[in-house]
């Protein structure tokens, strides 16, 4: 390829589908991605998550600061580092979020991504097994699918969630997003379907579209106020490449404002104490970061789960099904039900993703997930809306140290009382029939862990991120300062530079963040496309 029109940096959940969109437009696209093929077992098995998460072939295993509401606990956040990103290691769980998430977003100044704004893009970028509705789409490159690792304890759940008095909803995606139901997960037969997977892998669109692999970006190139290239490192040696129409940042929450910030975008007086010479003054860069917080309730049961089928002769089973139908135990995701619902009286939407899953880890003596020996189901509870604001910095003006990532997951008490109620609610439910007659046993937070002041506790030891950082470039009107990208992702005051990722969204939607941000990338291809169509 001559030089291309657009240089997309990162090859991840929004990026590769920018990319793809940007192409299939009429595009001459070069995608810089700085981590390895997804074309791996351990990242197209569903049941292999474990072995890319928190593997640094395949993961940036970003180390977060000592989190004061956590006890002073120091968490490592996942972020993909191959082709694909998140959708190329994460559980899988696909979910849109409330209607009101995104009509909250026009509210806070994003124009134009209001629900009825992006739910055509949804339905562009999904190929669902329910088939079309409304609301549902069919032939886009993103397998939305039943979990095909079914457990009669998950239809109980369901029913028992019902009983203690949670609606059923035909389709948590679709016309009811509160409720109790199935997940969906992002496969298509059986194996995971990634950004790379459905928007790249076996496409070229005609010769508009190079990927390059293992090419680190080192910082934006940008000349009299126009982003025009990118400075790389790859195979040990650091060159320039150059565009024509500009460039699109798409390398995640935590790794694209650290981007902005070496390319001379953000605080000016961070950028100075870093030594970095300033391009634009954008205060809002590396602010505003959010994400979601939970803890589990783990109980044995006597059922079959998952636990006893991946082992000894089951497991031996489980692999013949999947080699053959691709069914059963290795096509998990990470969650196999889920219910959204108000954990108190006058909410505008859910506050609560009650998920549930017919399997339970514990940890070994390195911290590492393990499956449980016994047979066992989780349920996790999280919290979609915490108050906690973080921000990423600069550790130093070297393009390849790693971001400082200093966030509260309990920014409040009120916090910590949501996921209390939460609890409850999850107690509640394994209380009703059918599943009580199956509980055997409260592994955690344990039976005996009742009084609220101990579950307090319980809250501020147990609870974990869960791994949806969002929110470091967020959109904004003009008239507000911390915004970074205006409603068309372009980047305030930079002409030819748009981000598109999960950095832009304003506030966190419910659920699983995956598929907002894929929606993203696939929108924002639109609003680039209508830039340069502007500019010709």
């Amino acid at each position: 390829m001559d030089t291309p029109d657009i240089i997309v940096i990162g090859g991840g959940s929004a990026g590769a589908a920018m990319a793809g969109r940007l192409a299939e437009g009429g595009t001459r696209v070069l995608l810089v991605e700085a981590g390895r093929s997804d074309k791996t077992l351990k990242s197209r098995v569903p049941a292999l998550t474990s072995s890319v998460v928190q593997n640094p072939d395949y993961d940036w295993c970003y180390k977060v600061e000592p989190d004061p509401s956590l006890g002073g606990r120091a968490d490592v956040w996942p972020a993909g580092k191959l082709l694909g990103g998140g959708s190329s290691l994460n559980g899988m769980m696909f979910i849109r979020g409330h209607k009101w998430d995104y009509d909250h977003w026009a509210d806070l100044g994003a124009a134009g991504w209001d629900y009825q704004s992006v739910l055509p893009y949804f339905r562009r970028l999904e190929d669902n097994e329910r088939g079309p509705d409304a609301w549902r789409g069919t032939g886009g490159p993103i397998g939305v699918s039943e979990v095909r690792a079914r457990y009669a304890i998950t239809d109980d759940w369901i029913a028992a969630a019902q009983a203690a008095g949670i609606p059923r909803s035909d389709d948590l995606n679709g016309k009811s997003a509160e409720g109790v139901d199935y997940v969906q997960v992002s496969q298509r037969g059986g194996l995971r379907c990634s950004t790379a997977r459905g928007y790249l892998e076996g496409r070229d669109y005609d010769g508009r579209l190079k990927v390059e692999l293992e090419c680190q970006v080192l910082r934006i190139l940008i000349e009299e106020g126009r982003a025009c290239g990118v400075v790389v490192r790859q195979g040990g040696q650091e060159r320039t490449w150059r565009s024509t129409r500009g460039v699109v940042l798409s390398a995640g929450s935590m790794n694209t404002p650290r981007l902005l910030m070496l390319s001379g975008i953000g605080p000016a007086e961070h950028l100075q104490d870093m030594g970095i010479p300033l391009v634009r003054d954008l205060p809002g860069v590396g602010r505003n970061l959010q994400d979601h917080v939970g803890t589990h309730l783990v109980n044995t049961v006597s059922g079959t789960t998952l636990n006893t089928d991946a082992q000894g002769l089951r497991g031996a089973l489980q692999l013949l099904k999947f080699a053959a139908l691709r069914t059963g135990a290795l096509t998990t995701g990470i969650g196999h039900a889920q219910a959204f619902v108000h954990g108190r009286p006058g909410l505008p939407a859910p506050n609560l993703q009650i998920s549930f899953a017919a399997f339970a880890f514990d940890f070994d003596e390195q911290g590492r997930l393990m499956l449980r020996k016994d047979a066992a189901v989780s349920t996790l509870i999280g919290l979609m809306r915490p108050s906690a604001r973080g921000r990423i910095t600069l550790r130093s003006a070297d393009p390849l140290a790693p971001p400082v990532i200093a966030h509260q997951q309990l920014g409040s008490e009120d916090d910590i009382e949501q996921i209390v109620e939460g609890i409850a609610i999850a107690r509640k439910i394994m209380e009703a029939a059918p599943m009580a007659a199956q509980i055997t046993g409260e592994v955690r937070p344990g039976a005996a862990l009742d009084a609220p002041e101990a579950l307090r506790e319980y809250v501020k030891l147990a609870s974990i991120a869960l791994y949806h950082p969002v929110g470091t470039a967020k959109i904004g009107a003009a008239e507000d300062l911390m915004a970074v990208v205006d409603p068309d992702l372009a980047v305030n005051g930079v002409e030819g530079l748009w981000v598109a990722d999960a950095s832009i969204f304003p506030s966190l939607p419910a659920g699983n963040t995956n598929a907002t941000a894929i929606m993203v990338g696939d929108k924002g291809s639109d609003h680039v496309l209508k830039a340069l169509r502007a500019n010709r």
